[in-house]
């Protein structure tokens, strides 16, 4: 089973040009998609629907999509009728099995006076998958603040934790006729986290290195998947400013998984080639 995570940036490339072919095509293929930055009405670039032209190009793919605000635009009343337009955005989950459960879950932000702050989300997708029902998610935290970052993990990790007692999205759907769904111990966490490794937030989701043991494998952190198979000068995102300075090429995308899924760990890569984004996709495979 693979797995990929790709920041999109609105589809905007190193190049500073808008193609949703080229991230489709860099992420066709895998079992499970999770895309972060994925927006409707955006003016940075051309109001375009990301959402159906994802769909539109991996038609092969259930999906799931959470917008982690909406504001107006330009509605207005056309003939006495409400026309809405809002900007969106998100992240989007892709499968090539269906999704049987999903929520967007909205992460603790504050109130910013200078730079731009926006709500930021979580999208969770329970999926059937070769190693079981797994819950995925699409993560994107705050790019300017590690304090709200650790805010967002907290509430983050308690969701993951907790998914047995609070019972996800829905839960008691028996009552209307319908097949209890099963609540997984079993999660995959991906996205674009902002963080460095080792920083105080990413310590709170995985843990810190033991001098004598290393990383801990512990039923309450999360596995940095990386870090669990030992790839080293890993980076995420680059520079679209200094594209070509390697001291700015930086690691803040992840793929995490619960500690009961650490054995099925394989294989992760960045596919340096992709230029679609000032991000990189980062593929994980599962045995």
């Amino acid at each position: 089973m693979q797995l990929v995570t790709y920041n999109i940036q609105y589809g905007i490339g190193l190049d500073d040009k808008y193609d949703v072919g080229r991230i489709t095509d860099a992420v066709r293929g895998a079992d499970v998609i999770a895309l972060q930055e994925v927006t409707r009405n955006n003016p940075r670039n051309g109001d375009r629907d990301m959402v159906a032209e994802i769909g539109e190009a991996l038609p092969e793919y259930f999906v799931a999509y959470g917008s982690n605000f909406e504001v107006n635009i330009g509605s207005r009343l056309d003939a006495g009728r409400a026309v809405t337009r809002t900007f969106q955005l998100g992240n989007m989950v892709l499968s090539k099995t269906p999704i049987h459960l999903s929520r967007n879950l909205l992460l603790p932000r504050s109130r910013s006076l200078e730079r731009m702050n926006f709500q930021r989300g979580a999208l969770e997708a329970l999926i059937e998958t070769p190693l079981g029902f797994i819950r995925f998610y699409s993560t994107h935290l705050d790019h300017r603040s590690p304090v709200e970052r650790q805010s967002q993990i907290r509430f983050l990790r308690q969701r993951l934790l907790n998914y047995a007692l609070e019972g996800g999205g829905l839960s008691g759907i028996p009552e209307i006729g319908l097949p209890d769904l099963p609540y997984p111990e079993a999660f995959v966490v991906m996205g674009d986290f902002n963080m460095l490794p080792g920083s105080p937030e990413y310590v709170e989701l995985a843990g810190r290195t033991d001098h004598e043991f290393g990383m801990p494998l512990t039923a309450d952190l999360a596995v940095d998947v990386a870090q669990r198979l030992d790839v080293s000068g890993l980076f995420t995102w680059i520079d679209p400013k200094r594209p070509d300075d390697a001291a700015r090429h930086k690691c803040i995308d992840y793929v995490f998984t619960s500690a009961s899924l650490a054995g099925s760990l394989k294989r992760l890569w960045v596919d340096r080639q992709a230029r679609g984004s000032d991000h990189l996709p980062v593929w994980v495979e599962l045995s």
